[in-house]
C-alpha cells in the first residue's frame, strides 16, 4: 500500500470513528504566505509548578483560521502561541505539511487542563493527535512548553477557555 493511500485510509478511519476534525490545508493557503492573526489583548496564563507564566496568543476560532494555523510561518517570538478553539470537545488531528517551524502542540480539555503535549515535525505529513477529545489546542515554538513548565495536568487560563461550559472557573 503506498504511503499516500495509507495516509488517506488512516484519515478516513479517524473521521469514521468519532468525527475527528482533521486540520488540513485549504486552497487559499496555496499562496505560500503565512497567516498572521491579531494578537489577543488578554494574555494566556499557564499555572505551572514554577508559578504563573504569561503568553501572547493569536486565536484561530473559525474553520479557515484553524486550517491555515501556523503554516508557512518561519519564526515566532518565544512568548507567543496560537490557540485553536473548537465549538465542542472532539477528536482532532493535525499535520505540518507546510509548516517549517518545529512546534509544541498542547492539547487542552474543555476544563482548561492540558491533556497531552506532542511535538510537530516541520514539513511532515505525519498525523498528530492526542488520542482523546479536546476543546482547544495551543501551539508554541518547539521546546516552549518544557521551558515554561507546562505538562499534562497544567491549568491554562484565558477568557476564551474560562468561558467554555465545563471550564474549571465555570460557575
Amino acid at each position: 500500500m503506498s504511503k499516500h493511500i495509507f495516509k488517506a485510509a488512516f484519515l478516513a478511519a479517524l473521521l469514521a470513528v468519532g468525527g475527528v476534525t482533521a486540520l488540513m490545508p485549504v486552497a487559499a493557503d496555496a499562496t505560500g504566505k503565512a497567516m498572521i492573526l491579531p494578537v489577543d489583548p488578554t494574555p494566556l496564563i499557564a499555572e505551572t509548578d514554577q508559578g504563573e507564566r504569561q503568553f501572547t496568543i493569536e486565536v484561530a476560532d473559525d474553520v479557515g483560521e484553524r486550517s491555515a494555523g501556523l503554516m508557512f510561518r518561519e519564526s515566532m517570538p518565544d512568548d507567543r502561541g496560537m490557540l485553536f478553539v473548537f465549538d465542542q470537545p472532539q477528536q482532532v488531528a493535525f499535520w505540518m505539511k507546510n509548516t517549517p517551524l518545529p512546534l509544541d502542540m498542547i492539547f487542552i480539555g474543555q476544563d482548561g487542563v492540558v491533556r497531552a503535549i506532542k511535538q510537530g515535525e516541520p514539513l511532515s505529513e505525519a498525523v498528530v493527535t492526542p488520542g482523546e477529545p479536546v476543546r482547544f489546542v495551543l501551539e508554541f515554538k518547539a521546546g516552549t512548553a518544557g521551558r515554561a513548565g507546562i505538562r499534562p495536568g497544567t491549568s491554562l487560563r484565558h477568557p476564551i477557555i474560562d468561558q467554555a461550559p465545563g471550564a474549571a472557573n465555570d460557575g
